[in-house]
């Protein structure tokens, strides 16, 4: 083989070796924009739903909130959507502060607006989210008798002290992608309530830290 088929040679092989060299990165780089999962491992805007359970307190005592939230996905980072939530639990009302003096009253409470929430390296199997709940908050008492108890008074008949409000909450979650369509995302957060006139509930008792289990199901 002479000098210059050597050369050439070399150089076809240099040009082979950078060609794969470029193809390996490409793929590299197309799967590191893949979501990464913890059971098993696309682009643009999506979309998902969320279940949630808060615990929390209101007026001192434990309360148990359920709630609901969902919105648009946008470029999987920012949630634009809407949300409530509501406690489920017995939360006594003083006998000094009861519209119905004598019966076993419960506060009822419940909070209903806007929800955003901003991912960060949403494609990871465990990030952060920021959080954030804006929207109105409400209080009402109702006759909540204990198990094997249960007797009839009409709901109409008596004033709930039926009270609204400002809040908002902002959080923090630390999201695992459990799968595609499913994260898990466990946090933290606090309430700030603000205009409450209710018997017995100023600001300060309905404002308070929360701990949130959170099951997202959706398109991200």
């Amino acid at each position: 083989m002479s000098y210059d088929q050597k050369i050439d040679y070399s150089m076809t092989t240099m040009k082979k070796i950078l060609f794969a060299l470029l193809l390996i990165s490409s793929i590299q780089i197309v799967k590191a924009q893949d979501i990464q999962t913890i059971f098993n491992s696309s682009g643009g805007s999506g979309g998902y739903g969320a279940i949630t359970n808060k615990f929390t307190s209101i007026n001192g005592e434990f309360a148990n909130m359920v709630g609901i939230y969902g919105g648009w996905f946008v470029n999987h980072k920012l949630l634009i959507g809407a949300g409530a939530a509501a406690t489920t639990n017995y939360i006594e009302v003083p006998q000094e502060y009861s519209t119905m003096p004598g019966l076993r009253m419960s506060y009822e409470f419940g909070q209903v607006g806007f929800v955003t929430e901003y991912a960060i390296a949403s494609n990871r199997a465990v990030h952060v989210n920021l959080h954030l709940m804006t929207g109105a908050g409400f209080t009402l008492q109702y006759h909540r008798p204990e198990w094997g108890d249960w007797e009839y008074y009409d709901y109409h008949n008596y004033d709930h002290d039926e009270n609204w409000f400002f809040v908002v909450e902002p959080g923090v979650q630390v999201e695992l992608n459990l799968l595609r369509w499913m994260r898990f995302s466990p946090g933290v957060s606090y309430r700030f309530a603000e205009g409450s006139e209710a018997e017995g509930l100023s600001d300060n008792d309905l404002s308070g830290m929360s701990v949130n289990l959170t099951l997202k199901f959706g398109k991200f």
